[in-house]
């Protein structure tokens, strides 16, 4: 055990100086303006803080995960496996494909099912948008009419969280199915009593890190909900930087600054821990890095790769850990605002590092001193990991996101119709949140009112 632990933070420790050096490639193109200097140092002085307890904590992932440049040719082959493991006969009991509007990864897939496989495949492909209960039940009776065996997504977070579903409700829903039977808020929330149908999760965005989550968010009506278990974790996760080529500008920063976020929360919540701590710090560096590089050149591939590893590095992070009051909100908004879930992450996140430090440093360090000290210390951490700079503070840390969201091109949640008016109702139902539940500290109404004013 011990040598295994010492290989694994080894690996980690390569990965996080390889997440330094594209860092730093991007930093010496941008230093004047946070000072970005001795960036080997950051890590080293982070991991020298004071020993303390260390609380009880679970960590959980698929299955299996396959990352790297042409990963996706490999698909096939793991289909084969999968279905020799799990027993499944691909001729009899097709491949479901679950995908969004564009066939240009999808329909190759499918063929080479077919071709290569001797396969039969189904390909259900997901509306636009967000992923609603609405199409994950069509997609249900869709795998259902066509006895499908074993599922694959290949798309953003829409195709990967519905086909979760339809994986779960595979083997646990019956011969007449009911999402209903499962769903969180809006359902009865039953859990899982079998094992998914054997699911391969294949990104095209880096952002959510849905690939490597245990659940999955649906919009209902004016809210979004969650059906979740850890048998949701999908079989193998294939991530391919070459998929994330062709997104266009502003699906890049959008998605890049979620996955950003779903860094960056996990490390700043309040109930943190070790094993998360040293995986979301590699995610924050990579991402911190790459995005802008990645956003001023889409092919870019070796930022596209680091963008990949903090979408993955993120969605880890989340599933292990608790966010905070951005993902406090973005469930909220996004039911009703509709608008993408990577933009309203976006325009939250530098404006929660404002109303949460603010917090910190004034009423908090008056009523609990050493939970603002122990909380500002994590969030000194990121700034001087983000801006390069090892004497940077908290608040050198707003200055950098509020420059990288503006370089980014991020609109405020008001293009999407956000009013000061929706304010009282969005931030009763965001209090209930689990999301919000795991914030650094407790945020006041009029703390959350501000932070939503900031972001119109």
């Amino acid at each position: 055990c011990a040598r295994m632990a010492s290989l694994y933070l080894t690996t980690l420790e390569r990965g996080m100086r390889a997440a330094h050096a594209t860092h730093a490639t991007s930093v010496n193109a941008n230093t004047a303006k946070h000072s970005r200097t001795n960036r080997a140092s950051t890590p080293r002085r982070m991991m020298s803080r004071t020993a303390a307890a260390v609380a009880p904590f679970e960590f959980q992932t698929a299955t299996r995960m396959v990352f790297g440049r042409g990963a996706f040719d490999r698909v096939p082959a793991l289909v084969r496996e999968l279905a020799e493991l799990e027993g499944v006969d691909t001729t009899k009991n097709p491949v479901l494909i679950v995908t969004g509007e564009s066939e240009r990864f999808s329909k190759p897939l499918e063929e080479k099912l077919v071709g290569e496989l001797g396969a039969r495949a189904a390909t259900f492909r997901c509306p636009r948008g967000e992923p609603t209960v609405a199409s994950a039940i069509a997609c249900i009776e869709f795998a259902t009419k066509n006895k499908c065996g074993i599922v694959v997504a290949v798309g953003g977070g829409t195709a990967v969280d519905t086909a979760k579903c339809v994986a779960a409700m595979i083997t646990n829903g019956g011969a007449e199915p009911d999402l209903y039977e499962f769903l969180e808020v809006v359902g009865r929330a039953q859990p899982l009593t079998k094992r998914t149908a054997p699911f391969i999760a294949i990104p095209t965005t880096a952002g959510p890190g849905a690939e490597v989550a245990k659940n999955s968010v649906l919009e209902a009506g004016d809210r979004k909900v969650s059906m979740r278990h850890p048998f949701m974790l999908p079989s193998v996760a294939v991530i391919d930087p070459l998929l994330t080529l062709t997104l266009p500008r502003d699906v890049t920063a959008h998605t890049g600054l979620d996955a950003l976020t779903q860094c960056i929360e996990p490390y700043v919540c309040c109930a943190p821990n070790p094993m998360v701590d040293a995986i979301s710090m590699a995610g924050i560096l990579a991402g911190a890095g790459a995005l802008r590089r990645v956003v001023d050149d889409g092919s870019d591939i070796d930022a596209r790769e680091q963008m990949c590893l903090c979408s993955y590095y993120g969605g880890l992070s989340l599933a292990n850990a608790k966010l905070g009051a951005v993902h406090g909100f973005s469930g909220t908004l996004g039911g009703l605002l509709h608008a993408p879930h990577g933009a309203i992450c976006a325009a939250l996140l530098p404006h929660s590092w404002t109303i949460n430090i603010g917090a910190l440093e004034g009423r908090v360090s008056k009523d609990d001193p050493e939970l603002a000290k122990r909380a500002l210390a994590r969030y000194v951490d990121v700034a001087r990991a983000i801006t390069g700079n090892p004497n940077a503070t908290a608040r050198d840390g707003v200055a950098f996101l509020v420059d990288l969201v503006e370089h980014c091109s991020v609109p405020g949640l008001g293009s999407f119709g956000l009013k000061p008016s929706d304010f009282p109702s969005v931030i009763e139902k965001s209090k209930q949140s689990s999301s919000m539940k795991g914030n650094a500290v407790a945020l006041n109404d009029a703390e959350l009112a501000e932070m939503l004013r900031l972001a119109l």
